[in-house]
């Protein structure tokens, strides 16, 4: 097994954050974690009228660049919270 070195952890958020923000008009982000593994909670009104699914698809699509091959920075989103505003 290869070693893999990854980016420092505020480096990986900021990319996430990143990625989200340019996909979704967000009124609230928070992305955790260290380790490949993050937590996100977002509000955006792009959720409005959405089921669950359709609302973290919207999000995993953002991310997914993140997300492919080995040596990718984002191994697993623990958790994901998506919220419609008011």
């Amino acid at each position: 097994m290869a070693l893999q070195i990854h980016a420092p952890p505020d480096e990986v958020i900021e990319k996430l954050r990143a990625a989200i923000e340019s996909a979704l008009p967000c009124d609230a982000l928070d992305v955790r974690g260290s380790g490949g593994h993050f937590e996100i909670r977002v509000s955006s009104r792009a959720f409005a009228g959405k089921n669950t699914l359709a609302k973290q698809r919207l999000v995993f699509s953002a991310i997914a660049h993140l997300m492919k091959g080995d040596g990718a920075p984002v191994h697993a989103i623990d958790k994901l919270e998506t919220l419609a505003p008011g």
